[in-house]
């Protein structure tokens, strides 16, 4: 194999590389996007609680709300840093592992948050 078509190739990974990743940027933007929403969605539902609603049923959906978000985005966020860990000591790329590291440590962080309102 000559050298341009070593250097063909990994422009080829390289540029699909850039692709996924493009595509990550976008799948992260509308994560936020959705949270956002989520966020303001509950605080409609809340101030309709609140004007309508008893404090033992305020307390129960207040209660089932963060154990379904705890449960939902704790578990996408440890399970997506658990997989990238993976990936990357699979592929050799032991200085990225800090990374799966920060995406394990903001899924705890996420889940104590929930758990502490």
């Amino acid at each position: 194999m000559s050298k341009s078509d070593k250097t063909g190739d990994w422009d080829e990974m390289w540029n699909e590389y850039g692709k996924v990743l493009k595509k990550w940027m976008h799948d992260f933007e509308s994560l936020q996007k959705t949270s956002a929403e989520v966020q303001e969605k509950y605080k409609e539902v809340m101030a309709k609680a609140v004007n309508e609603s008893s404090q033992k049923t305020m307390k129960e959906f207040q209660d089932n709300w963060q154990k379904a978000m705890t449960q939902a985005g704790a578990a996408a966020f440890k399970q997506f840093g658990d997989n990238w860990q993976k990936s990357i000591s699979e592929s050799g790329f032991g200085q990225l592992k800090t990374y799966g590291d920060m995406m394990n440590q903001f899924a705890e962080t996420w889940q104590k948050m929930w758990r502490q309102n």
